[in-house]
């Protein structure tokens, strides 16, 4: 199931598609009239311009098919090949046509169809830098290919005027990027805002919990990162998810939520409502729903003895096995109502005993590995705090 991040994502990607296909089969065959059924009638256009050979046809044909190929991928909610399938196709066989056709008759050389210009022009409206340079390389390879096999200057032309059109295109794309990023960068800080505002509330309830979310997201932030498979961007989210982890806890009445004893079974069922709560909570919310299960299942076990749906091994997503683990070995080093912190090696070794039983055995490998980097961010913590209490006294 697509998150709703990437949903928005390819919506975006399917408009810019039909865009682009709207204007390249546009000029195409507007082009295409002008050029055979009305300079082709002037007496003083070349001879070759009447000359119909297969690649003509082949081009048209190729065309035609990949309409249908367009609309499966676009149902298939796969837009962002399309682009690249019109370009290579229509390219090729450009490049081979026009070596074809200029080897077998002498005559000057002129370049295809205006639509090759509007594909660099209009590339930007896709905010794809890999795919401007693609169309770019591409284009002045098609020509500098035709220009050594064939031997012609001509193709200084076109070379110009492609790389004049990308210049234009570039300019075009690196404004619009740069905009893209500046909203995107606002809206990613009004988002860290709220979050930190509404954990700010929480921990009005339970002072015990200060802080807990802060470092159980950059534990976690760490171990996500070793993992290598995600990217800035997922990584960003995830934290944000991390933040609220513990938002349901608000539902929770203030006397169970810091009774110094040992809870009840039925005020444990209470407390483990929390992630059903949170979950609830952030469904709607952007950016954060995209990692919604985080906060629903934090609290699984690997062996399936956590709650709140009981969940398995890797019927838990990878982020909320991450979580977890960061979420218990917080909850170990830090003091709370009923008991004093334990030691950072005392958690790390409850950590190493729970591998394959109450943790991802994975995970936990890795989790050795960043243990020091956990061990840097548990110590800048207490020193800041330190600071602060001495700030206050």
């Amino acid at each position: 199931m697509k998150k709703p991040l990437q949903l928005s994502l390819i919506q975006e990607e399917k408009q810019a598609t039909k865009w682009f296909l709207g204007l390249f089969y546009g000029i195409f065959i507007i082009y295409e009239i002008i050029y055979s059924y009305i300079m082709s009638t002037l007496p003083w256009v070349v001879e070759i311009i009447n000359t119909t050979n297969f690649f003509d046809y082949l081009v048209y044909l190729v065309l035609i098919v990949i309409i249908p190929i367009s609309i499966y991928l676009m149902k298939s909610d796969k837009p962002g090949s399309i682009k690249y399938i019109l370009f290579i196709s229509y390219t090729f066989i450009n490049l081979v046509s026009e070596i074809w056709l200029y080897s077998n008759n002498d005559t000057s050389y002129s370049s295809g169809n205006i639509v090759e210009l509007v594909i660099i022009l209009f590339s930007p409206i896709f905010v794809n830098k890999k795919y401007f340079y693609f169309v770019f390389l591409g284009s002045m390879l098609k020509y500098l290919t035709i220009g050594y096999v064939l031997n012609y200057n001509a193709v200084v032309g076109p070379l110009l005027l492609i790389i004049v059109f990308s210049i234009i295109a570039f300019i075009i794309l690196l404004r619009i990027i740069s905009y893209v990023d500046t909203v995107k960068n606002s809206y990613d800080k009004q988002i860290e805002g709220i979050v930190k505002g509404v954990i700010a509330t929480l921990e009005l309830k339970d002072p015990y919990t200060r802080g807990h979310s802060e470092r159980v997201a950059e534990y976690a932030m760490a171990l996500a990162t070793k993992t290598g498979e995600f990217n800035k961007d997922e990584l960003k989210y995830f934290y944000y998810a991390c933040l609220l982890h513990d938002i349901g806890k608000i539902h929770i009445p203030d006397a169970i939520l810091t009774k110094p004893g040992k809870l009840t079974k039925e005020e444990f069922d209470i407390i483990k409502m929390h992630p059903l709560v949170g979950a609830k909570a952030v469904q709607e919310v952007e950016g954060i729903s995209a990692n919604i299960e985080v906060i629903r299942h934090h609290h699984e076990r690997w062996d399936g003895n956590g709650y709140p749906d009981k969940l398995k091994g890797e019927e838990t997503t990878i982020l909320a096995r991450i979580t977890a683990i960061a979420d218990a070995f917080d909850a170990m080093t830090s003091s709370r109502s009923y008991r004093s912190a334990l030691s950072l090696e005392e958690a790390y070794s409850r950590i190493i005993d729970g591998k394959g039983s109450q943790f991802d055995p994975k995970l936990v490998e890795l989790f050795e590995d960043v243990f020091p980097e956990w061990n840097k961010i548990h110590d800048q913590y207490n020193s800041r705090k330190e600071v602060h209490q001495h700030e206050s006294t």
